[in-house]
């Protein structure tokens, strides 16, 4: 199913500064059993996203009208729901005319068919060569503009590498193509994840898991991660809305293994009992 401004279609204007330039925000929700789950969260943070690039979002009540249909659509099948906002159509040129009226378009696909170990066993990962831009404006927030993270996820074709650890250009830990990622100091009772303040994605399930963590009494701490945190971390994970927590046991660049640890499993287990 897709609607573009509500109305049933599968194309935009050629115009759309979204296609254009990449002038635009996207959410992506987890729909199972009949609930979109964490809908506030990625809706308040699309609204955050509107604010910091100064498109003037003012469908929210049209958008959430326009969800209902799509969750009515699905009914209790499980999807993936996609939300992108770009600025809307306008001339040729970076500079966007006043009368551009934002794009609201609506996507369902079906969920992720990845293997249930990845989340009971964990997963292998590599380092990326491909560094993140660095542009604090745009940091933290799901802008279109994903080139880096494409680029990035593009240089292995191997199943049994799961995701690819991304790094800034002076070669500190952001996230993974697709995820937040995390690191355990357990004698510390630390829990300590990338400080977002150049580059990458605040993603709803990180902040869902510095809230868990902070209710099961764990330290945690946005700060520069290096390759070397990497070496000596206890547990390892990464996250994000659609896959949850994947536990990290082989970082095969370092050839670095980690065991399944007990923080990495109070938090799934913590996870799986929030109302979403």
């Amino acid at each position: 199913m897709v609607l573009v401004n509500g109305k049933p279609e599968d194309r935009i204007a050629v115009s759309d500064r979204g296609l254009q330039y990449g002038d635009g925000l996207f959410e992506t929700i987890a729909f199972r059993h009949g609930i979109p789950e964490f809908i506030e969260a990625h809706l308040k943070r699309l609204l955050d996203g509107c604010g910091r690039l100064n498109i003037p979002f003012r469908q929210l009540e049209l958008l959430r009208k326009e969800l209902i249909e799509v969750y009515q659509n699905l009914s209790d099948s499980d999807a993936v729901i996609k939300i992108m906002i770009t600025r809307g159509s306008g001339g040729r040129g970076y500079l966007a005319e006043n009368t551009v009226e934002p794009t609201r378009i609506i996507s369902t696909h079906p969920l992720p068919n990845y293997p249930e170990s990845h989340s009971l066993t964990g997963v292998s990962v590599r380092f990326c060569q491909h560094k993140l831009s660095e542009n604090t404006s745009l940091a933290g927030i799901k802008h279109l503009n994903r080139l880096d993270n494409v680029l990035a996820r593009n240089e292995w074709d191997n199943a049994e590498i799961a995701e690819g650890l991304m790094f800034d250009q002076s070669n500190n830990l952001v996230e993974g193509t697709m995820s937040n990622v995390f690191i355990v100091k357990s004698k510390s009772n630390q829990l300590l994840t990338p400080l977002l303040n150049k580059s990458g994605v605040a993603g709803i399930m990180r902040a869902q898991i510095m809230h868990l963590a902070s209710q099961l009494g764990l330290l945690i701490k946005e700060t520069v991660i290096t390759r070397n945190d990497l070496r000596k971390a206890d547990e390892v994970f990464v996250c994000n809305s659609i896959n949850g927590i994947w536990p990290v046991i082989d970082v095969v660049d370092i050839e670095k293994k980690y065991t399944l640890g007990s923080i990495t499993q109070q938090l799934q287990q913590a996870l799986s009992m929030v109302k979403r």
